[in-house]
């Protein structure tokens, strides 16, 4: 054969091939397309294509419909949440990808991402007892490295918090507020799995335009307004003081048995860096104290973390989603470098400029969007 008849079949054989992958992977497309639970969220309905699947990997296709944000959950019982999205602005589409035991579940779509939600039963048929999805060791290593790492984290966190509110109870405003970043950094790089520990969030983190009706505001950001807003530290302080530092304990001992898998990590590192975007690159979660970076890069190194423990799966399949994560976070790290003082501690964020923030949203975003693509990476097939 000539060489120029064996480069032109080559390159038959090759396209033959290309094609033939092609529409093998159309067709993997359009099966997972196909087995997707579909969930059309407006300002007045919740509307789930399948109220019963199989359990295992669930691909849930969101989109929203309605004219308001929404959030998007499954609960089961107790409203434990299994997995979440937020910030799904209108006309927009969102997928989760989760890993679903056998039991009965609730969708609930969240107009304006307050309230309980508009709500649909669902089903995960299938044995109970047995794991959402057979264990990949590589996975299974990755969860009980992060379950390890946030045990360290919380470990570290109550002598933190302990400090900071003994100054509280000893009445030294300005100690106090000195300790008060300090004693959020654990937690901050744990959110990528919070929703795991049940109501600790709630009790310990939410911002006074957070409450749900009838919740009672305690925990770090009402203290933070009391000592940065308005310079007092009284009873009802040292209360919320002891409070926190009971809940936090309570943080702590939940670690151990808390519902986490490699997509939830995957997923809770995502819905981290869109909270990062939304509520406090604008300044808004450390509106008095201004603390905001020092949140910032504890919640960057979360993310960071679990992605790290997640991608010699994540590599093998899509080496170059591993690639441009790398490179992300990198960009990201020094950006925060820029702003870390000698002592550790981080610029207030009200003497970042606009623009500044502006370069902030923009390194957020750009990891954000390959960051959405991990958990579908992780999946075990």
């Amino acid at each position: 054969m000539s060489a120029r008849r064996s480069t032109t079949a080559t390159l038959l054989t090759l396209a033959v091939a290309t094609a033939a992958l092609a529409g093998c992977s159309q067709k993997k497309d359009d099966k997972a397309s196909a087995d997707a639970v579909k969930v059309n969220a407006t300002d007045t309905a919740c509307e789930v294509s399948k109220t019963s699947f199989p359990a295992g990997h669930v691909v849930i296709d969101i989109t929203n419909k309605g004219s308001k944000t929404t959030e998007v959950y499954v609960y089961a019982a107790g409203d434990k949440i299994i997995t979440e999205r937020e910030n799904i602005g209108p006309g927009t589409k969102a997928t989760i990808n989760a890993e679903i035991k056998a039991g009965s579940y609730e969708v609930a779509c969240k107009p304006g991402m307050v309230g309980d939600g508009i709500r649909q039963k669902i089903t995960a048929t299938g044995d109970a007892s047995a794991p959402a999805t057979p264990a990949d060791p590589r996975l299974t290593a990755a969860v009980d490295a992060y379950r390890t790492y946030a045990q360290e984290q919380a470990d570290a966190t109550i002598p933190a918090v302990e400090a900071f509110t003994g100054a509280i109870k000893a009445g030294d405003l300005e100690k106090a507020k000195s300790l008060y970043a300090p004693s959020r950094t654990g937690w901050e790089r744990t959110e990528p799995v919070a929703e795991s520990f049940g109501d600790v969030d709630p009790k310990t983190d939410t911002r006074e335009d957070g409450l749900e009706a009838g919740q009672e505001w305690t925990g770090w950001h009402k203290l933070e307004k009391s000592l940065f807003a308005e310079a007092k530290i009284g009873d009802d302080e040292k209360k919320l003081a002891d409070q926190l530092v009971a809940d936090l304990k309570d943080w702590q001992k939940k670690i151990p048995e808390a519902e986490i898998t490699a997509t939830s990590m995957a997923n809770g590192a995502k819905e981290l860096l869109d909270e990062v975007a939304t509520g406090k690159i604008t300044g808004e979660e450390e509106r008095y104290s201004h603390t905001d970076l020092a949140d910032f890069a504890a919640n960057v190194e979360g993310a960071q973390k679990a992605y790290e423990l997640l991608k010699p799966v994540a590599s093998e399949k899509d080496a170059e989603l591993a690639k441009t994560l790398d490179s992300e976070f990198a960009a990201i790290q020094a950006l925060l470098a820029k702003y870390k003082q000698a002592d550790g501690t981080y610029t207030s964020y009200d003497k970042v400029t606009e623009v500044e923030r502006k370069t902030f949203s923009d390194a957020v975003n750009s990891l954000g969007e390959p960051l959405s693509k991990l958990g579908a990476a992780v999946v075990v097939k």
